[in-house]
């Protein structure tokens, strides 16, 4: 496979038939890129290299260099940023930024918390990637600006303005494997004042397979549906108003390969059977005033009906969201001042909720953006919260700008973040697999200081262009509250840790356009995440210590072809064993996902696309004696235990395990073809 890879590079430079107004094109894009409307970092549409704060841009065409069914397998080739799967079943999965757990995460949709606690396990999956317009991404804490779980860092997924969407589109592909995803759009107006956008989104995967034998399935079969549908209004005074709604469906189960429904529940044959309804309304209305004030608005219901093996999870959670912004200028300050309040109601059938789990959070904030002059601007900023279970939470932020006359820009942002833990709803390892989940004390709110220095500058060599972007962070954890698998293998014991916790690194992104042809966007993450307790320092579980991501592109304008070489590289991680005596080894093996893509544009309207996924076949299970712990006795029925609950070594135990589908990290899908078609009018 590798002598595969070393041909393929060698036809890519092989070619040097490449127009100069091509070239010129991938030029202005790199300053296109740079110079792109940005909302993220302070809350308000900046230039993105006068953003004080620093957020990286990816828009669709970026993630059409490898093709996925949705946001949370889209952002794989982003750098820093790594989809985690935390189980090998139901195939659960959160977004990692600079190696911190998902719920650390904060995810927006347009700006709105639609994805966030209950949701942030299966929702990401339901977000088609026909509808968006860039995705925003800032490392490090916002919460002065967004409030609780904006603690590691937040995506903001922008979705199309439907006066600029396609009057028709249509995206369909299909795998080897046997997933078949269709993306339609449809961009219309509506009498005089009023423009419509309609996406719709349908995924398919019913083929069962088993390429590791251990009787389970190797990727989670999924039927899922999403219709989304945004409305942008024109008014006399010329203020915004934009409404939108989205209905998501999916009907998800992994587990043994001889599972059907008429098992779900039961403890005959194993499986994780997940129903998920969910509908989202959204919408941002701007204030006939002399002043720009802006109210923004979002609810989500979500009900999830789902069985793991024969443990019923039922839950239920609302979210109910209102802002109000005024964006106001005087001299060289740029101010903005806001009122949130958030609304919560979460209800389930586990012991942590006895009765409805109710939260309210109203908060304010406010931030100054100074400008002395060209060179030289600074951020001050702070949000005052008060959660009804745990009180007053204040977050303070500053930022630091210098832009040399050259266009260097250098960034400091030091600030604090907190997040609120919602367990269950986050964390569905404690309920897949035989571990019993232990909650020592009520869980206090995390809190965290974070400093980030940054580094962005251009360069230009004749054709060719490159563009760096480097940034160092360092943030400190107080009260972290991670889920503990080493103390006692049978047990995920939940506890604020009596001591902190400190994400640190280096991180470096590159862009490079060469006069051949040739463009190259590559990254690159050095960092550390430890615990300290009692004095004891330990690495975080299912934290790499390095990373890698990029994206070869070669365009051949005679041929109307695109080729994309994409792919990602992980360092080894920690990885939760079941017992002292489990033969797995404690640490991953370093890994690389790798894709080429292949695109035909030679017909009108029409693209033609195909290649081959994950080249190197590589899957979590590779050299491994198995996966899943104790898959032949998925409810440990031939389990002896001793009287302190701990699995006995006997013959047909002989490593003391327990059933246990945490030891994952990374889908257990193997190599793939995969061939689609795009339409656009």
């Amino acid at each position: 496979m590798n002598c595969k890879i070393f041909l393929f590079f060698c036809f890519l430079f092989s070619f040097s038939v490449f127009s100069q107004v091509e070239q010129d094109t991938l030029t202005n894009d790199m300053d296109d890129t740079l110079e792109e409307i940005v909302i993220s970092g302070t809350m308000k549409p900046v230039l993105r290299s006068e953003s004080l704060v620093p957020v990286e841009v990816y828009t669709p065409t970026f993630f059409k260099k490898n093709p996925t069914a949705n946001v949370f397998e889209a952002l794989q080739i982003v750098n820093g940023v790594r989809p985690q799967v935390n189980c090998s079943v139901c195939n659960t999965g959160d977004i990692h930024i600079n190696g911190l757990e998902g719920p650390y995460t904060f995810v927006l949709i347009d700006g709105m918390p639609i994805v966030s606690g209950l949701s942030t396990v299966y929702g990401l999956s339901g977000i088609p990637n026909s509808l968006i317009e860039r995705v925003e991404v800032v490392k490090g804490p916002a919460s002065s600006l967004y409030g609780s779980e904006a603690v590691g860092g937040l995506i903001n997924i922008i979705t199309k303005n439907p006066k600029n969407a396609p009057l028709f589109s249509a995206d369909v592909f299909g795998t080897s494997w046997g997933e078949v995803n269709t993306d339609i759009g449809v961009s219309t107006k509506v009498g005089e004042k009023a423009h419509l956008l309609l996406g719709i989104n349908y995924f398919n995967y019913s083929n069962p397979i088993d390429k590791n034998n251990d009787n389970f399935t190797d990727l989670t079969l999924q039927d899922r549906s999403s219709v989304f549908q945004k409305w942008n209004f024109t008014r006399k005074s010329n203020k915004l108003f934009s409404v939108a709604g989205r209905y998501f469906y999916e009907d998800r189960w992994g587990g043994e390969m001889n599972w059907n429904k008429n098992y779900r529940g039961g403890d005959e044959v194993y499986g994780e059977s997940i129903y998920t309804s969910r509908y989202e309304l959204m919408g941002t209305y701007e204030l006939p005033v002399a002043e720009k004030m802006f109210f923004s608005f979002s609810y989500a219901d979500h009900d999830q009906n789902s069985v793991y093996g024969n443990i019923p999870y039922m839950a239920k959670q609302k979210v109910g969201f209102g802002q109000l912004t005024w964006d106001k200028k005087l001299g060289n300050h740029d101010m903005l001042f806001g009122a949130a309040f958030r609304y919560t109601n979460y209800d389930d059938n586990t012991p942590a909720t006895n009765d409805k789990d109710i939260t309210t959070m109203p908060g304010i904030f406010a931030q100054d953006e100074i400008s002395f002059n060209n060179k030289h601007s600074i951020l001050l900023g702070a949000r005052y919260d008060y959660n009804n279970n745990h009180g007053s939470i204040f977050t303070p932020r500053f930022a630091y700008r210098y832009k040399s006359e050259k266009g260097d820009v250098l960034r400091l942002n030091a600030g604090t973040g907190f997040r609120v833990v919602n367990l269950f709803t986050e964390d569905h390892a404690a309920l897949s697999g035989a571990r019993d989940v232990i909650v020592l004390e009520d869980l206090k709110p995390e809190k965290s200081y974070n400093l980030n220095l940054s580094y962005l500058k251009q360069w230009y060599f004749g054709s060719n262009v490159l563009q760096l972007e480097a940034s160092t962070w360092y943030t400190y954890f107080t009260n972290a509250i991670l889920p503990d698998y080493d103390t006692n293998p049978n047990q995920i014991i939940y506890d604020n840790l009596n001591g902190h916790a400190i994400s640190q690194g280096i991180s470096a992104n590159i862009d490079l356009i060469l006069g051949n042809g040739l463009k190259f966007i590559v990254g690159g993450t050095l960092m550390d995440v430890s615990t300290e307790e009692e004095g004891v320092k330990q690495r975080q579980m299912l934290t790499e210590r390095f990373s890698g991501t990029w994206a070869v592109s070669y365009s051949i304008p005679s041929f109307n072809l695109d080729i994309d070489y994409t792919g990602n590289l992980y360092g080894p991680m920690r990885l939760p064993l079941v017992s002292e005596w489990d033969p797995r080894p404690e640490y991953s093996e370093t890994y690389s996902i790798q894709n080429i893509q292949l695109t035909y544009k030679g017909f009108k309207n029409f693209q033609i696309y195909g290649g081959v996924k994950n080249l190197l076949n590589w899957t979590p299970s590779k050299n491994l004696p198995f996966l899943i712990s104790r898959a032949n006795d998925p409810f440990d029925k031939n389990v002896q235990f001793d009287p302190n609950g701990d699995a006995l070594r006997t013959t047909d135990n002989p490593y003391g395990l327990v059933f246990d589908p945490s030891y994952v990290y990374a889908a257990n899908q193997g190599i793939r073809t995969f061939l689609g078609v795009r339409y656009n009018f």
